[in-house]
């Protein structure tokens, strides 16, 4: 009896240290993604939220949240700043009417054609230093820099050429992508990335500047959108994943060092990840004979490009922000032959 009273009494004991631990996060953060739950990408971004959970002994909870949960995706950096939210996960282009210069850094559309090169940019250059001179008198800063693969278009028509672009409805978000479209003759509407599926269901537009090849085919676009173009060539957004400074600054170093460390990780495990997910869903797209991939010649690609330098050169004239990303992106690519 006595020994059966000491295993209960043990067994309680677990049960309440366990319960003490699960209770004892000094952090508990709410973090609004720019992705719908149901897209691989978002449940990448969940799975290391719990991983941070994990590598800081249970001090930081962070709830990742979908697109829309608390704001809209044009008002993250407000809620972030106002302490609505803590953070958030992002393409920084949403905030392009704020400031020209965060749809430059966010999204320098055409200049990366491999997402590492972007994140030796922004983490070995002058990217993350450019983006928190930018985004710290909003009272928020930037933890690390992340990307997708190349996106790809999702079209209810063939694309094969620059010229199937003309009078082509594109959902585009506001910003340089927005304009570069319709410097190339297409007709750009301004639709959040949560009503794509139904703008191309219902014949709102007729493709969309959306995500990585697997997240639309996760969402069902290619049910409506059967000529995707893949390898994408055009979009390849920085994904901010930023705090309210004044909590960062209150971080211990330790934590401050930790959460950084594991964002990094974050943004490779993103490009790898959805790299292989986009080969095995273009395999399942080719294998299906109502759905067409089509690979963007490389001369249409370099047409692109140069239509995207230009307009890079007009913002660059917007602000002395704006001019001073333009100065060291080009810079960049310069060093590297990829300019």
């Amino acid at each position: 009896m006595l020994k059966r009273t000491s295993c209960l009494l043990l067994t309680g004991s677990a049960l309440l240290l366990g319960l003490s631990t699960a209770q004892a996060a000094e952090y508990e953060w709410k973090f609004q993604a720019s992705e719908t739950s149901g897209e691989p990408s978002f449940q990448i971004k969940q799975e290391w939220a719990d991983k941070i959970t994990t590598m800081t002994g249970g001090r930081v909870e962070i709830e990742v949240m979908p697109i829309n949960s608390v704001v809209g995706p044009t008002e993250t950096l407000t809620a972030v700043s106002s302490g609505i939210l803590q953070g958030h996960m992002t393409d920084p282009s949403y905030f392009s009417g704020q400031d020209p210069a965060f749809g430059m850094l966010g999204n320098l559309v055409g200049a990366w054609q491999n997402p590492y090169d972007f994140l030796e940019f922004m983490k070995h250059a002058e990217g993350e230093a450019l983006y928190n001179e930018l985004v710290n008198p909003y009272g928020v800063q930037l933890i690390g820099a992340a990307t997708f693969p190349l996106e790809s278009v999702p079209s209810t028509v063939p694309i094969e050429t620059l010229e199937d672009f003309e009078g082509l409805k594109i959902r585009a978000p506001q910003g340089m992508v927005y304009n570069i479209f319709e410097r190339i003759g297409a007709t750009p509407v301004n639709l959040p990335g949560s009503e794509v599926y139904t703008g191309l269901e219902k014949g709102v537009i007729d493709a969309a500047d959306s995500t990585v090849l697997s997240n639309n085919d996760a969402m069902g676009l290619h049910a409506f959108a059967p000529y995707p173009l893949y390898p994408g060539f055009h979009s390849m957004p920085m994904i901010a994943v930023s705090i309210n400074k004044e909590i960062w600054d209150g971080l211990p170093e330790e934590l401050q060092i930790t959460l950084k460390t594991a964002f990094d990780g974050m943004a490779y495990d993103l490009i790898a990840r959805l790299k292989q997910q986009d080969i095995e869903t273009l395999q399942k797209l080719q294998d299906d004979p109502e759905v067409h991939p089509f690979d963007l010649p490389a001369e249409e690609r370099k047409k692109f490009r140069a239509a995207a330098e230009e307009e890079w050169q007009e913002w660059a004239d917007e602000n002395a922000m704006t001019q001073k990303i333009y100065d060291s992106a080009t810079a960049f690519l310069r060093s590297r032959n990829l300019l």
